[in-house]
C-alpha cells in the first residue's frame, strides 16, 4: 500500500538523483570549457549550436572541432564508463555483502585487462573473422576475461554455502597476481610500440575517446546498467542474507549469475575502452550509502551518477594538472581512492563500543 512515508522517501530519492544530475551537468560544462585549449563559457552555446548547423551563430572552426570531436565524446565516454564502474561496484558489494569488494579487488578488471592484452597483441592484427568484428572484438575478449576471473574468485571464496570475506580477498589477490604474470608473458611477444601503448593504457586513458566508441559503450555499458537498476529489490533482500532472500522469494542462484555476468560485461567493456581505472567501484557505493542510506533503489542509480561525476572530475584534473600534457586518469583515481580504501579498512577493523 502506498503510504505517506513511502511517498516522502521516493520524493527524497528523486531529489537526490536530480541533484546528482545537476552536478554532472555543471561539471560537463566546466570540462567542455577548460583544457589546453580553453573555450570561454560565453562561447560554449554558440559553438554547440554552430556544430549542430544552426545558422547565424558565429563560432571558430577550431573551437567547434575541439568541442564536438574531442571533448564531448570524451565526456560522454567518461560518464558511461565511470557510471558503469560505480553501479558494478555497488552490485558486487550488495551481492557479496562485503564493503571491501570492488571490480579491481576481486579480479574483474585484471581479468578483463589480461584478455584485452591477448587480443591486442596476438589477435588484433589477424585477418578473417576477427577483422570483420574489430569493433566488438576487444570488448568481447575483455568481457570473457572479466567473467572467468570473477567466477573463479567467487568459486574459491565459497565454503559450506557461504562466502568467506578473508578467502574472497585472498582469492582476488591470487587471481590478480596470476593475471599480472600472464599479462607480462603476453607482452613478451609485443613490439616496442605495443609496450608503450600498453603502459599508458594500463594506467587509464581517455585520450583516444571518439564518437566511434560511444555506440559500444551505450550498448554494452548503459543498457546492462539499466538492467541492474531493476534488481534493487533482490539486492535489498540479499543484504539480509541468502537464506532470508530465498524466503522472500528471490531466486538467489539466478540473481547471482545475472549479477556476475552483467558486472563482468560492464567492467570488461570499460577496461577495453579506457584501460585499468581503479577505486571508482569501491569509493562510489560507500559515498552513496554514507550520505543517503543503503536502499539499492537509490544506491544503484546514485552510484552510476556519482561514478560518472568522479570519472569526469578525475579526467578534468588529469587534463589540467600537467598542461599541455595529460596525466593518466588511473593515476588520479588511485591517488583519490587509495587513502579512502585505507580509511575504510581502518574503520572496519576498529572495535565497536
Amino acid at each position: 500500500m502506498w503510504t505517506t512515508h513511502s511517498y516522502s522517501k521516493t520524493r527524497a530519492q528523486n531529489l537526490i538523483i536530480a541533484g546528482l544530475l545537476a552536478i554532472l551537468g555543471v561539471l560537463a560544462l566546466v570540462s567542455l570549457s577548460l583544457g589546453a585549449y580553453q573555450i570561454p563559457f560565453a562561447r560554449l552555446v554558440g559553438v554547440i549550436l554552430d556544430g549542430l548547423g544552426v545558422q547565424g551563430v558565429a563560432a571558430e572552426s577550431q573551437q567547434v572541432n575541439v568541442l564536438l570531436q574531442i571533448r564531448l565524446p570524451r565526456i560522454v565516454l567518461a560518464t558511461l564508463i565511470g557510471g558503469g564502474l560505480g553501479v558494478a561496484g555497488a552490485s558486487l558489494q550488495g551481492m557479496f555483502r562485503n564493503p571491501l569488494v570492488e571490480p579491481g579487488l576481486i579480479g574483474v578488471s585484471s581479468g578483463s585487462a589480461l584478455f584485452a592484452v591477448i587480443y591486442l597483441v596476438l589477435i588484433a592484427g589477424s585477418t578473417g573473422i576477427w577483422k570483420t568484428m574489430s569493433a566488438f572484438g576487444l570488448p568481447l575478449f575483455a568481457f570473457v576475461g572479466g567473467l572467468i576471473h570473477v567466477a573463479a574468485v567467487y568459486r574459491l571464496s565459497r565454503s559450506q554455502g557461504k562466502t568467506e570475506t578473508s578467502t574472497l580477498i585472498l582469492a582476488g589477490v591470487a587471481i590478480n597476481a596470476m593475471a599480472g604474470a600472464l599479462i607480462g608473458l603476453t607482452l613478451f611477444y609485443a613490439d616496442d610500440a605495443a609496450l608503450r601503448s600498453f603502459t599508458f593504457w594500463s594506467l587509464g586513458d581517455l585520450g583516444g575517446a571518439s564518437w566511434a566508441k560511444v555506440p559500444t559503450a551505450l550498448l554494452l555499458i548503459l543498457i546492462p546498467s539499466l538492467f541492474l537498476f531493476r534488481d534493487y529489490r533482490a539486492l535489498n533482500a540479499l543484504s539480509l542474507g541468502e537464506h532470508e532472500a530465498f524466503h522472500m522469494g528471490v531466486n538467489v542462484k539466478q540473481i547471482k549469475i545475472k549479477l556476475l555476468i552483467t558486472t563482468a560485461l560492464i567492467v570488461g567493456v570499460g577496461v577495453s575502452l579506457a584501460g585499468m581505472i581503479g577505486f571508482i567501484g569501491l569509493i562510489v557505493p560507500h559515498l552513496i550509502r554514507i550520505g543517503f542510506g543503503a536502499d539499492h533503489r537509490l544506491v544503484l542509480p546514485g552510484a552510476f551518477l556519482l561514478g560518472a561525476i568522479l570519472m569526469n572530475l578525475a579526467d578534468l584534473i588529469a587534463r589540467l594538472i600537467v598542461i599541455p600534457a595529460e596525466m593518466p586518469i588511473g593515476v588520479v583515481t588511485a591517488l583519490i581512492g587509495a587513502p579512502f580504501f585505507i580509511w575504510l579498512i581502518f574503520n572496519l577493523n576498529k572495535p565497536k563500543r
